[in-house]
Formats: structure tokens, sequence, C-alpha cells
């Protein structure tokens, strides 16, 4: 330290800040999705994996790595559905899991895209804009952990593959086909949405890897690969799909009402029993998907067909950076008891001609009121005399 002196005040022009983003791959795989543990029924009396926890209120499902009662499981993300108020289906008003949906898509809208200028709440709108145009009415929410999405989803690196198998069998998980349909956000690192009260948003996109076909072969037909599906909210870590890729639209709105994409979802009912609703079905239109299904079993039908999740998730790390100088006449002695020995600088020994010098081990960052609230520690001592100058970047991350 400087003779006659305890502390350097440091000025602006000593401290700077950054700002670093650190990302991780997030690969969900299907042995995590479905057909790895065995089943049980849940809290709702439907069969499903260890790992997937139901609830009796039947209003999402929790899917976890592990199964849910281990101590090492960890949360993965929640599945639900949600019904627009007009989403223009006649499912029964009385009905309780219709309630359930529209509630659903009541309360992810208000915290996703907010309220218009008269005061309503506004629907998941397919373009992003919010002007007059289409919207998904009828759709399936996937709510990531945070242990997961950590700040936010990478713009750019979303990608969820569905199987399309027409035929879906116990041999299913073993043996599938390679005919995929591939929903991501591409292109969004450049083009996404920020008009949303929870963050920015982009737009989720189909495509897939068989060729189209009319024949009946295919489980999917992808018109345009410009469909947009759907949406992905960064910040809070939710993906929009809409159901019109899981059954086409023969009422209502949804993607397939105006594309025929459709992808056969295999329910099951509370016996254990599953039922077609998709391809191959007498109808397999959503109306007859939210109709005769509840919510943990068109989740359920959703899930066994998803093949893998992928992203980047983001942290933000914010840094002050402080440039602790020690120019050529500071800190060359030392206030420390054991600096002296008989009234001599000891570590000068009994050189007598040879200038002061001191070692500096620690950097302490004071408040304004001298009270300490950091400490940095250097590798290894560095002297310091009048002949040199120091200069020590020391960085607080928050």
């Amino acid at each position: 330290m400087a003779a006659g002196s305890f502390f350097k005040t440091l000025t602006s022009s000593d401290k700077t800040t950054t700002r670093t983003l650190l990302h991780e791959n997030i690969p969900i795989t299907q042995a995590i999705l479905n057909g790895t543990y065995t089943k049980a029924a849940g809290a709702d009396s439907v069969s499903r994996e260890l790992n997937v926890k139901s609830f009796s209120h039947n209003m999402f499902v929790s899917v976890y790595d592990y199964p849910h009662a281990s101590s090492s499981a960890n949360h993965v993300f929640d599945m639900s559905v949600g019904l627009a108020s007009d989403h223009g289906l006649t499912v029964d008003p009385t009905n309780g899991a219709a309630t359930k949906e529209k509630n659903i898509y009541n309360q992810m809208a208000q915290m996703l895209v907010g309220y218009d200028t008269n005061g309503a709440v506004r629907k998941f709108d397919m373009d992003g804009d919010f002007t007059a145009g289409s919207h998904h009415k009828e759709v399936a929410f996937f709510n990531f952990s945070r242990l997961l999405t950590k700040d936010e989803i990478k713009k750019g690196t979303f990608s969820v593959t569905f199987h399309t198998d027409k035929l879906f069998s116990d041999t299913f998980h073993s043996s599938p086909s390679n005919a995929t349909i591939t929903v991501a956000d591409t292109g969004a690192a450049t083009a996404y949405k920020v008009n949303s009260p929870a963050g920015e948003y982009g737009i989720l996109k189909a495509t897939t890897a068989d060729s189209d076909t009319t024949d009946g072969t295919q489980a999917i037909k992808v018109d345009n690969s410009e469909d947009k599906v759907g949406l992905i909210f960064y910040q809070a870590g939710i993906v929009v799909l809409n159901l019109g890729i899981f059954a086409n639209s023969g009422s209502g709105s949804g993607a397939g009402s105006t594309n025929d994409m459709s992808l056969r979802l295999i329910t099951t009912d509370s016996d254990g029993g599953t039922a077609d609703v998709g391809m191959n079905s007498s109808n397999h239109s959503i109306q007859k998907l939210i109709e005769e299904n509840k919510i943990g079993a068109i989740t359920d039908g959703i899930r066994e067909r998803m093949k893998s999740v992928t992203f980047n998730n983001t942290t933000e790390l914010n840094s002050t950076i402080y440039f602790c100088r020690a120019n050529h006449n500071e800190f060359n002695y030392s206030s420390n008891p054991t600096y002296l020995e008989n009234s001599k600088i000891r570590v000068k020994a009994n050189e007598i001609t040879t200038p002061s010098r001191s070692y500096v081990t620690t950097v302490g960052l004071y408040s304004a009121d001298n009270e300490l609230l950091a400490v940095a520690k250097v590798s290894e001592p560095l002297r310091k005399d009048p002949s040199n100058e120091l200069t020590l970047r020391v960085r607080l991350d928050y």
C-alpha cells in the first residue's frame, strides 16, 4: 500500500462491465419420453410410464428423466392442452375437460401474449403480428423445466421430432420406421418476435423426412415446408404446438384446416385400452380428439409419438471488471506487523541500499464506507517495488 494510506479509490475509468452468454446442448431422447420404464396407474387411474407423473386434477402431466418417485429424478417438462374460448368446436360447454382446457389456454395466453387495447386476452397468433389473421386455438403446451432452459432457450436451436408410423403397436419402440416430422424454430435467430410480455418468441415450422403421398401409406403429409404450426417463447421456456398437426381439423381452426397435416394419435382410456384418433379412424378430426379424450390422454398420445427434443439453453453471465492499479510509488510497504523486524524491513534482510519492496497476495474491494465486500487472491505473491507497476484485473460475476 502507499505510504500513509490504506485504500485506493477506484474511479469509473477503473471498471467496466461485460455480458457473456454460455450455451449447453440439451438432448431429450426417446428413452426419456416413452417406452423405457414400466407402466403403472397414475393419480388419474390411467397407466403410464413411471417417469410420467399425473395428477387427480387431470390438467397436466409432468415428465421426469427417472421414475418420479426416485430421489435422483429431475423434472424435464410439463404437458397440457388448451382451447381458445372461440375455438369453433361444438364441445359441450358443461364438459369438465373442455372447461379446464379453456382455462389453461386463457391462463397461458394472459402470461405469454397479454391483452389487446380493449382489455381482452389475445390469442396465440400464427405469424405473431397480432393483426387480423389465423390463430392457434387448439394447442398443446410444453413447459420446459428451468433446470434445462436456464435463462432462456437459444434462438434457432429448438427442434422436436415425431414418429409418423401409420400403425402404432407394442413393437413400435423397438422398430419404428424412418418416417418423421420435425417441428423447429428455423431461422428464428434473426427473425424472432419481441411483442410479448413474456419476452422474445419465434415461429415453429414443420418439415417432413418422407415424401408427400396421397395413397394413404403415410401417416402425415406436409404440403408446405413453411407451415406455421406453433410458437416458442424463449425466456419462458414454453412451446405452444397446434393440435392441427395431430388430427385433421374437420371443424374449428388450426394448421390442419388449410393444410393436410395429420398425425395418427393413439390415446389411452381409463381401462388401459387404446383408441385411434387420427389416420384410419372413422373421424380423425380435432373435434373428436377434444370431445372424447381428457387432457392426460391427449398428452399421452403426443408423448408416445415423440422421438426426440433438442435445443441449446443459455446462461447469461454478467460481470463487473475492476482494474486495480498499483503505480510505481504505491503499495511498496505493508502494514502487516510481521513486515518489520527490529525496525528493519524483513524482506530486505540487511540490504540497506535496496529500495523498499512488498509482495502482493490479496486484493480487497471495499464499499464507500470501507466495508470489505470481496476478496481476490493471486496465484503467487507478486513483487512490488518503486521500479515496477502492477495492474490486477478482478472480475465479479453475478
